[in-house]
């Protein structure tokens, strides 16, 4: 039986009667608007920003209005086990953090405290390519906690094996391949500030580190930043590749690999046609293609049509838990959180990470328990109804 997270609640109350609060909000909802009081307006918007207008970042949260839980009673729901296995990973929630690069840009620790809270947590942290920290520094802050590496595929090959190897060795244990950010989106929030953190050497951490990307240099990327951002750039970006690239990864990573991106059914099933072992079903928060479709409304055909064939995860607009429950029960076996634990990393490090991620996961609990549920397997669309 796993932790009761709901008792979170109780934690704050007691607290509270000696005269303490959170240090910051428990609404999920609202981090975003206290981030903006403690930022700049460059790094604030690096991680707020959508592409173009922000229409698919609207879609993303108007698509989980569109559902309504419809709660149960007499259900013996008081003990309740969110525990769940995915891709051989044993976790406490059907939670992982999602992988967000530059993570210093909000807090000096950045991906280090990040790690530390998961690990302590039990939950999944998912590390960018575009990391603030190296791959091995990172690891060790997890210490034995569970975790994936995101690959954004550099478009040099020794390279690309080199920076899997080194996941692999550190105990990464799954793949998770963003296909949709082959190049950056038109991105109004940071081109009317100007900032785009690689070019200015902040995460670039894990190619900087990199034996081959370091032999490819004329001096080291500590003597010349310019020339080795200058470097990666070319290689991180322009190259949309195709579906028979996929094997070149399952030659050179050993455990699952996931793509990370689906939005159609016929690219799903594609993904499982190619051998894949997940997706996860995301327009990357909104950030990418503005006017896409929203994430949650592609769930359901997706999980429908390959959910037997392999995992099938969820991201994009996930704020509360009850948006945590409405993906697993539109066929979600797991969901990726991205700019709220960010936001709690901004507020207070390691702890904010904690404290950000506890209240999703109370409210999780919570939310299953009282509408009459006792683990995510119970959860299906029967639990839900659609309203216009």
């Amino acid at each position: 039986m796993t932790q009761p997270f709901g008792g979170y609640q109780n934690e704050l109350y007691l607290h509270g009667l000696a005269g303490e609060r959170p240090a910051f909000t428990t609404d999920a909802t609202r981090l975003a608007e206290s981030a903006r009081e403690i930022l700049e307006p460059g790094p604030f918007w690096y991680v707020e920003g959508g592409a173009g207008s922000g229409a698919t970042m609207r879609a993303n949260r108007e698509a989980f209005d569109k559902w309504r839980i419809v709660p149960r009673m007499l259900r013996d729901a008081a003990t309740r086990d969110l525990s769940t296995t995915v891709l051989g990973t044993p976790m406490p929630a059907p939670v992982l953090l999602a992988p967000v690069g530059v993570q210093s840009i909000v807090h000096a620790d950045g991906e280090l405290a990040t790690a530390r809270a998961a690990s302590a947590l039990g939950v999944p942290m998912v590390l960018s390519t575009a990391s603030s920290t190296t791959i091995e520094d990172v690891a060790e802050a997890s210490g034995t906690g569970p975790r994936w590496f995101q690959l954004y595929w550099p478009n040099d090959p020794d390279l690309c094996v080199s920076i899997l190897n080194r996941a692999a060795k550190a105990g990464f244990s799954t793949l998770v391949v963003t296909l949709d950010t082959w190049t950056l989106a038109w991105r109004p929030n940071d081109l009317d500030h100007s900032y785009l953190p690689f070019i200015r050497g902040t995460g670039t951490a894990i190619p900087f580190s990199d034996p081959v990307f370091r032999s490819g240099l004329a001096d080291t990327p500590e003597n010349d930043t310019p020339m080795a951002v200058l470097k990666w750039i070319q290689m991180f970006t322009g190259a949309d590749r195709n579906w028979e690239a996929l094997p070149f990864l399952r030659e050179h990573w050993d455990g699952p690999i996931v793509l990370k991106g689906i939005q159609h059914v016929d690219d799903a099933r594609r993904a499982a046609d190619a051998g894949m072992d997940g997706i996860v079903v995301s327009n990357h928060g909104g950030r990418q293609v503005d006017g896409a479709i929203a994430s949650l409304d592609a769930l359901p055909p997706i999980a429908n049509a390959v959910g037997d064939r392999l995992e099938v995860l969820f991201d994009s607009g996930v704020r509360t838990g009850a948006d945590v429950f409405k993906a697993i029960a539109l066929g979600a076996k797991a969901v990726l959180i991205g700019r709220p634990f960010v936001w709690g990393l901004a507020h207070a490090g390691e702890a904010g990470v904690r404290h950000a991620l506890r209240s999703i996961l109370a409210d999780f609990d919570l939310t299953v328990g009282l509408s009459g549920y006792r683990s995510p397997a119970e959860l299906t669309p029967d639990a839900l109804t659609r309203v216009s």
